[in-house]
């Protein structure tokens, strides 16, 4: 039935694709038309590090580009911004130009713009002159390859001229050159290279010309368009990371475009099935294909020391070019529902560093020297694993990552549970505590305001707290272990991480629950005392599934109390009542986290409180400015009380928070048994 269905799929998009190349290059793409424009695509760089507006990246592709201002009718397309320079720069200024002039007379025909669009997996431009319409579509044929298909129609026979322009960011270094049709860019210090080239089919294209920071390369003989028929010329633009090694694929032009149609197509099916309560279809699909979109623009090919495919966090900040493990997870378990061998890639990807102590590192660089071992990241690793099984019944991929994630269960006992108690703290391998906070991912929470560092042994300290979420994640590991080793036939592993998932329950629900205040909180080793502050935490073990049906009720009504909780856009990382409570600037002392907020609802869906998870989950999608109705991005973290976006736009992980919110199917409700 699954295939059928794709096949269908794949088909409708074929007959899309066949039908913009028969239309009038003025006629929208009625397919995407209702995720036409979800964010603004429109920028020009003033500078090789401005990231002030949205970039379009798909494919895995490391080079990226935008429309042009709005107002600037002028052909072609911004950039590229290239990822893997550094932090990442604008390479190129304007893209894929076009210059036609009439073979008979010479006189240059003057274009004039009709629409500029972003529709999911292109950027499209259309153009028309008197008799001629012109439409340049960019998109990716694959990760190293960006394409423009040109589609050109007369209603008269004619023969053009055509050329196409570019012109590059004087970045110190640079270097500019041609080679025969072909121009290359090079860059100070570093072996990538981009290459632009013309393909016209059977016209010839001509010798490439650089001048100064710009570049022409034109047909070789002029190009006859028929009365009524679409004559067709790409622009490609490969970037090779390392020109030294690079072999990119050849590309399919013929293809190319349908591919990418039947791609997206398969992606924006998978949206269909956004549904929340009290929430029109329409709009929860919206949200979701946003996020499609969010997430496969953040998708970035194996290369360097990264050797797997994965998502970054966010293209909009500088910080943020290389995968981050608990990041990691989140957008697994999304990807897993539309991408699934995307998922599989990006868990991948952080267990091909797994050290032989079973250790994963925080984050991972195209240069592993960059890598971040000073810690690990909160235990979500089996989650995301189980939810690619239960979006694809992969067995071959659990029976792959068993062994893997029972090496990184077992580390944290072994490196993390200071006093040996079966409870574990967040730490870090260099004994300083900023580094412990990191690998809790909720860096300056305030929780861990007094903590101390304790050595357990070499390149192995703990906070001198169990923290009450890490030991939640961890049983959800141990139950999730157990499912695992059941579908790969293991019943004595299975037998066993029951009977650790049972044992872990009964601590978390008898030492880091206080009966009087109703609330989870981390707790002190050595004394019997708890780290008596409301934060996200408290809800973690409703989301295991750890917390008594007595327990969940008091934690509900907490979670639902709109002095602590229940703010305009719910579930903050602190209560709204704490008085280190910090909104905008609190990073994680009261904003929005989608992570946490995600799992708040999922908390109150397990234990019954399902119309009230409806309800905060519909604040958590109207109430964040912009995202649903407007071309808002997905952001880092939210105001609590305004719903204003703050910190990193286009955030994968609230896109990916966002994307299990609306998959009913998705969510965690699914039934768990110790």
């Amino acid at each position: 039935m699954h295939s059928l269905i794709r096949i269908l799929v794949v088909a409708a998009a074929l007959a899309c694709s066949a039908a913009v190349r028969a239309a009038p290059a003025g006629q929208s793409l009625v397919a995407d038309a209702p995720y036409r424009d979800l964010l603004d695509f429109h920028g020009a760089p003033r500078s090789p590090t401005d990231r002030s507006f949205n970039i379009f990246f798909d494919a895995g592709a490391w080079q990226g580009y935008s429309l042009p201002r709005a107002g600037d009718a002028a052909t072609g397309f911004s950039g590229p911004f290239v990822h893997s320079l550094g932090t990442g720069a604008w390479a190129g200024m304007r893209f894929a130009g076009l210059a036609l002039r009439d073979a008979g007379d010479g006189r240059r025909l003057v274009l004039k713009e009709v629409a500029s669009h972003a529709v999911p997996g292109a950027l499209v431009r259309v153009f028309s002159a008197p008799g001629l319409s012109v439409r340049q579509t960019l998109f990716f044929a694959d990760s190293w390859h960006a394409l423009v298909r040109i589609e050109l129609q007369s209603g008269r026979a004619r023969d053009l001229d055509l050329a196409v322009t570019g012109q590059v960011m004087p970045l110190p270094g640079s270097r500019l050159a041609s080679e025969g049709d072909m121009v290359t860019q090079g860059f100070a210090g570093s072996p990538s290279r981009l290459d632009t080239q013309l393909h016209a089919g059977g016209a010839d294209a001509g010798r490439a010309a650089v001048s100064g920071n710009g570049y022409r390369i034109g047909l070789e003989r002029p190009l006859h368009l028929e009365p009524g028929k679409v004559a067709t010329v790409y622009v490609v633009q490969t970037l090779r990371y390392d020109a030294r090694t690079a072999s990119p694929p050849a590309i399919d032009y013929a293809r190319a475009w349908a591919a990418n149609r039947a791609r997206w197509a398969a992606y924006l099916e998978a949206v269909q099935a956004s549904h929340l309560s009290g929430l029109s279809d329409g709009l929860a699909r919206r949200v979701a294909a946003k996020a499609v979109v969010t997430l496969i623009g953040n998708w970035r090919a194996a290369r360097g020391d990264l050797r797997h495919d994965g998502v970054i966090p966010s293209y909009s900040n500088p910080d943020f070019n290389g995968f981050w493990a608990w990041d990691s997870w989140k957008h697994a378990a999304a990807l897993a529902w539309f991408a699934p061998d995307l998922a599989r890639e990006q868990i991948r990807a952080m267990f091909d560093y797994q050290a032989a102590d079973g250790m994963v590192p925080d984050c991972i660089y195209l240069d592993r020297a960059d890598d971040n071992w000073r810690d690990s990241k909160p235990p979500l690793a089996t989650w995301a694993v189980w939810e690619v099984y239960r979006a694809t019944g992969d067995r071959a991929f659990l029976a792959g990552m068993y062994d893997k994630l029972v090496r990184y269960h077992r580390w944290w006992f072994a490196a993390r549970d200071h006093d040996h108690d079966g409870l574990a703290e967040y730490g870090s391998t260099d004994g300083t505590a900023i580094a412990a906070k990191w690998e809790s991912g909720m860096d300056n929470a305030v929780r861990f305001d007094g903590v101390a560092m304790l050595k357990n042994g070499e390149h192995a300290w703990s906070m001198d707290q169990a923290s009450v979420d890490l030991n939640a994640y961890l049983y959800r590991e141990a139950l999730d272990l157990g499912r695992i080793a059941a579908v790969l036939g293991k019943p004595r592993d299975a037998s066993a991480w029951q009977a650790q998932a049972a044992a872990m329950k009964s601590a978390i629900q008898s030492r880091m629950y206080d009966p009087q205040r109703g609330w989870f909180f981390d707790a002190k080793l050595g004394r019997p005392g708890l780290v008596r502050v409301y934060g996200s935490e408290g809800w973690a073990p409703l989301w295991a599934g750890a917390a008594t049906a007595v327990q969940a009720a008091a934690v509900e009504k907490t979670m639902l109390d709109p002095r602590k909780f229940a703010t305009t856009m719910p579930f903050p990382t602190l209560a709204a009542d704490d008085p280190h409570f910090s909104p905008v600037k609190g990073y994680w002392r009261g904003p929005v986290w989608m992570d946490q907020s995600l799992f708040g609802v999922e908390a109150l869906r397990r234990y019954g409180y399902a119309a009230q998870a409806d309800a905060m989950a519909r604040r958590l999608v109207l109430d964040a400015k912009g995202l649903a109705r407007g071309q808002a991005t997905f952001r880092e973290n939210y105001d609590p009380l305004t719903g204003q976006g703050e910190q990193s736009r286009n955030f994968s992980w609230s896109a990916a928070s966002y994307l299990l919110l609306l998959r009913m199917d998705a969510g965690a409700a699914e039934p768990l048994r110790p």
